[in-house]
């Protein structure tokens, strides 16, 4: 059966970037697409072929290979391929072939062109993208120690063969670095030793491990690149690589490792998460994000394409938990949109975030389903988050708190409540609140409300001086000479706090060009983009505060990376003494920026010179 042009567009409202599209501009573009049908193993295009469009994927799966028929990535649903081409003159830079049966959806060539001209959501977009793909093979620019395990498994030349076997099986591991009694490495015991070796050869089972081990493995050190390993391997024939460092072991890299590594993907996770039938199974797939944030990190990934891959993430979990809270309460008595507030909001979670999110109710809901149907479905949905790895907020701001699941005439009285008396409990509110972002339900519940109360904010002088005031009590982290100044006490003194007082402040400084503008954006730093666009910030001004931003938040992410790298959970507090004088100094300097941003914005002067 064809697909109608009302299953497009409500299809086309959970993809980005056109869920950002006006809605009118929404229901244009479902009646340009055409559908195609595509059975398992069918070409969708060739290498240097004219292409028929831009490809989304509806449903199935997609493999696309370069000019060498080596496979690049692997496509699922919402995944969209063939931009890179159009962009260009309009012929086909890899080839795509259908892994599954597929429904792909068409964006023919002069709709795409015209999509990038007129919506700026659109060509922002894959703008970002083509920057992300001009990265590389992620694979080629991550090094070994990314990629290693840390910790691997040990023995000695003369411990029996048998108790070499019970320590891989205990462990569920395939090889053993063998080591001398200096600790030096001076062989490798893998699972295939054991049985072409041993038992293929029948020998006894108190064989020593030095009789069948590979002497002297070929090693590589941990700043090798992952193609570097790839290549040993394809050449050698060999499936693990000890990684050594001034003549001692620092871990080892298997054909598991770089297998796992280059499967996760955003998509993948999405994928899965679309199609599981409980938050528990949602669960096993988040446990993978820190994973892929060391991927994408590793992969040279620009923050904001990071954070913005990994909000998918716990977008995608939310719509999921809708799904099911639906499907165990039967359908909502009255439309209601589920809105996400926070770095969700803004589109920069990391690897350590919390849940910050709303309901809003039509006007027509009754008090007993906002205090039934309504609170059972938030404490579905909110139990289901925390079970994934989103915990609860410590201050409450969740759909479960029935302050926080609301009609709309009630969320405007609060708006409205604010804006005229902006007072401490008001202005915290109102910058969580500005950060609204729908992710699941009536989206048009809340379209107008937002413009309304941007306009009714930004023309009350008293509130945008109280929020001005409000956005400045998180300052960077330096002292009186501006130096760095570490947290002075505490389970994390000695640390920079890369979160409330690195990037946080700049999304405080962001929100309030927002405001003053009337900027629709949720994202820091797609608002301090409109903000230059619009002549708010000078471009030196932007240019500085988006440079400091950029390197503040990539710190952080890199911080958080090494950490899980290192089997740790990730945070937001940095050591400063372990980064280099250079990276001390260019941190500092991103520091002053914002701090000197800040003094601008206090004094009333914003940066327009």
């Amino acid at each position: 059966m064809p697909l109608s042009s009302d299953q497009i567009l409500q299809f086309l409202k959970s993809v980005h970037p056109y869920d950002a599209m006006p809605e009118a501009a929404q229901e244009v573009l479902s009646r340009r697409i055409e559908a195609w049908r595509l059975a398992q193993d069918m070409v969708v295009y060739d290498l240097g072929d004219r292409l028929k469009g831009l490809f989304l994927i509806f449903e199935g799966a997609v493999e696309i290979r370069d000019e060498n028929g080596e496979v690049l990535s692997q496509l699922r649903q919402r995944n969209s391929f063939g931009e890179r081409g159009l962009m260009l003159d309009g012929i086909a830079v890899t080839s795509a072939r259908t892994s599954e049966d597929t429904t792909l959806l068409v964006v023919p060539p002069d709709v795409f062109h015209d999509l990038i001209a007129t919506q700026h959501c659109v060509a922002r977009f894959f703008d970002r993208a083509r920057k992300t793909q001009a990265s590389g093979n992620e694979l080629a620019l991550t090094r070994a120690k990314t990629l290693m395990s840390t910790s691997p498994l040990t023995c000695r030349p003369d411990d029996p063969v048998q108790q070499a076997a019970q320590v891989m099986r205990d462990n569920h591991v395939s090889s053993l670095c063998v080591l001398d009694k200096d600790g030096g490495l001076v062989g490798i015991v893998t699972i295939r030793d054991l049985s072409g070796k041993v038992l293929a050869e029948g020998r006894p089972s108190d064989t020593i491990v030095g009789d069948i081990m590979t002497a002297d493995p070929v090693t590589l050190t941990p700043n090798a690149i992952g193609s570097d390993l790839l290549h040993l391997m394809m050449e050698r024939r060999i499936g693990h690589v000890p990684i050594v460092e001034g003549g001692r072991l620092a871990g080892i890299v298997t054909q598991t490792d770089l297998t796992a590594f280059q499967a996760i993907s955003s998509a993948e996770l999405v994928a899965e998460i679309s199609r599981c039938g409980n938050a528990e199974e949602i669960a096993k797939v988040t446990a993978r994000i820190p994973r892929l944030l060391v991927q994408l990190v590793a992969g040279g990934s620009r923050h904001e394409v990071v954070t913005r891959l990994i909000t998918d993430i716990a977008d995608t979990a939310t719509r999921r938990l809708l799904v099911l809270a639906e499907e165990k309460l039967g359908p909502p008595p009255v439309p209601y949109l589920w809105l996400a507030c926070g770095s969700q909001g803004r589109q920069e979670q990391t690897g350590v975030s919390d849940q910050d999110n709303c309901l809003f109710l039509d006007d027509e809901v009754r008090p007993e389903d906002r205090t039934g149907y309504f609170a059972d479905l938030a404490r579905f949905v909110s139990d289901g988050l925390n079970t994934c790895g989103y915990v609860y907020c410590p201050g409450e701001m969740m759909a479960t708190n029935p302050r926080w699941c609301q009609p709309v005439a009630v969320w405007k009285s609060y708006f409205d409540g604010w804006i005229a008396k902006p007072n401490p409990e008001a202005q915290m509110l109102s910058s969580v609140m500005f950060d609204l972002r729908p992710i699941g339900g009536d989206k048009s519940l809340f379209q107008d409300l937002q413009g309304e109360t941007l306009k009714a904010a930004s023309e009350n002088s008293i509130f945008v001086a109280h929020m001005i005031s409000n956005s400045l009590k998180h300052t960077p982290p330096l002292n009186l000479l501006r130096g760095l100044a570490t947290i002075r006490s505490g389970e994390n003194k000695n640390t920079l706090d890369l979160k409330h007082n690195g990037v946080v402040p700049v999304v405080d400084l962001a929100r309030i060009y927002a405001l003053r503008g009337q900027i629709g954006e949720v994202n820091t730093r797609a608002r301090l983009e409109e903000a230059r666009e619009r002549g708010q910030l000078s471009l030196s001004g932007a240019g500085d505060l988006l440079d400091a931003y950029d390197l503040i938040a990539e710190t952080r992410l890199l911080h958080q990376a090494n950490l899980v790298k290192h089997g740790s959970a990730p945070d937001n507090f940095l050591q400063p003494s372990s980064l280099s004088d250079f990276e001390r100094s260019h941190l500092r300097d991103a520091f002053v920026v914002v701090k000197t941003m800040q003094s601008a914005v206090g004094h009333g002067r914003g940066m327009l010179s």
